[in-house]
């Protein structure tokens, strides 16, 4: 009978562990910059972070005179997408994703993790009226680097199986994201740049294939981006679209290939600036008083964002999940449980980053999007809580088997109760 969450290749597991390492530090910063800016956003002195977020920078001939949130957004996020591609393409060549069987899993459950927050979503503001529909999408997607940092913080005794299913599941589930965006968050499209950004594009991926000096690469990876920005497509998609045309495999070498080492050289980039520099400026929603709050809060738009984000993800990945083991006959790997699969579908409900993007692309109205912007918070807050729970009575359970074993392991292997 074939196992779900069996546990990958040593390599695999190395690999994954600098990444983890790298990412929760990430969290960490990305969670102390979104309350600064919040902290800040609600001060006494919220008009001078404001002023901040709006100053605009750039060449105007170019038609990148941008707010610096709006940088953050277009462009640093293209940062963290381009890594998100790498590793999605990593994971599909060469990782222990290339097994179908494999594969199925947490590709399933970032689908089911994605329907079932947006259906919840749609039911709570069918009603409403006006715009509200718009951001069907915000509560779908998951903060990789929030959530492993709550793992990290929480887990130190669960099993390298869950964590990898967590860190996959997230990477897929970005991608999904930035299909979404592509898809259904361009407004004005234009043809022409979007046509031409597929030069550059082929020259950067020539270019990667050619090895040619690292310093010649961002010229057409910016020209891509550039292009997609003036398309009405959002830039980020660019990122992932130059992630992907990396290879993966190095040309007569055993060593790393081009992708690895781009994402080793980029992801503290990405994980310990680019991320955290984008929550500083989305994060500081002016919260208002007591009664523009609680006016949030009766809003059927932070209330779908809420009930996506806590009850949606986690139902989604977790009924995904049984679904499938039922129909393939699989079974879980022995050493997890599935109050284990509970507690990862209840981090997935952590869906800061990525969400405070698309309700900033969802809504015209400010007051809209502050709204998807409240509900985004209180449902990561509350997601993470309720992964704490689970995770730390999960990590106590581990811990307990580990002294165990290690008792075991002290008396020659033979288990304390047999001994006279």
């Amino acid at each position: 009978m074939p196992s779900l969450l069996r546990p990958g290749s040593w390599a695999e597991a190395q690999r994954l562990a600098a990444i983890l390492r790298t990412e929760t530090a990430g969290g960490l910063l990305l969670i102390a910059a979104a309350l600064v800016g919040l902290i800040w956003a609600n001060s006494p002195w919220w008009r001078g972070y404001e002023s901040l977020r709006d100053l605009r920078v750039g060449p105007a001939a170019l038609h990148l005179d941008l707010s610096l949130h709006a940088w953050a957004a277009d462009g640093l996020l293209a940062i963290f997408f381009f890594v998100v591609g790498l590793e999605l393409k990593r994971e599909f060549i060469a990782g222990d994703l290339r097994d179908p069987r494999r594969a199925a899993l947490p590709i399933l459950a970032a689908v089911g993790g994605m329907i079932v927050p947006a259906l919840i979503f749609v039911a709570v503001t069918a009603r409403t009226g006006g715009d509200a529909l718009a951001g069907w999408a915000v509560p779908t997607a998951t903060d990789i680097a929030f959530a492993l940092a709550v793992l990290a913080l929480l887990g130190a005794h669960l099993p390298a199986a869950l964590r990898t299913f967590l860190l996959t599941l997230a990477v897929v589930d970005d991608l999904l994201a930035v299909t979404v965006i592509a898809v259904f968050y361009t407004d004005d499209l234009r043809l022409g740049y979007l046509a031409a950004a597929a030069v550059p594009l082929a020259v950067f991926l020539v270019a990667a294939r050619r090895r040619v000096p690292g310093w010649l690469l961002p010229v057409p990876a910016v020209l891509t981006w550039w292009l997609v920005h003036q398309s009405g497509v959002h830039a980020t998609v660019a990122g992932v679209l130059l992630g992907l045309a990396v290879p993966v495999l190095a040309a007569g070498s055993d060593g790393p290939g081009p992708a690895e080492r781009l994402e080793h050289r980029l992801r503290p980039l990405s994980a310990g600036f680019a991320v955290p520099v984008f929550a500083f400026f989305a994060a500081g929603v002016h919260l208002g008083g007591a009664s523009a709050f609680g006016a949030a809060l009766r809003d059927p738009i932070t209330v779908g964002v809420v009930a996506g984000l806590v009850l949606g993800k986690v139902v989604g990945i977790v009924l995904t999940s049984y679904l499938l083991a039922t129909f393939t006959r699989s079974r879980l790997d022995d050493d997890l449980a599935w109050v284990d699969v509970l507690g990862v579908g209840l981090l997935a409900g952590i869906g800061f980053t990525v969400s405070l993007l698309i309700a900033d692309l969802a809504y015209d109205d400010p007051l809209a999007t502050d709204h998807a912007s409240i509900g985004v918070f209180l449902g990561t807050v509350t997601a993470a809580i309720l992964a704490a729970l689970v995770l730390t009575a999960r990590n106590r359970a581990y811990r307990r088997i580990a002294e165990r074993e290690q008792r075991d392991d002290d008396n020659d292997g033979i288990p304390d109760i047999y001994r006279p």
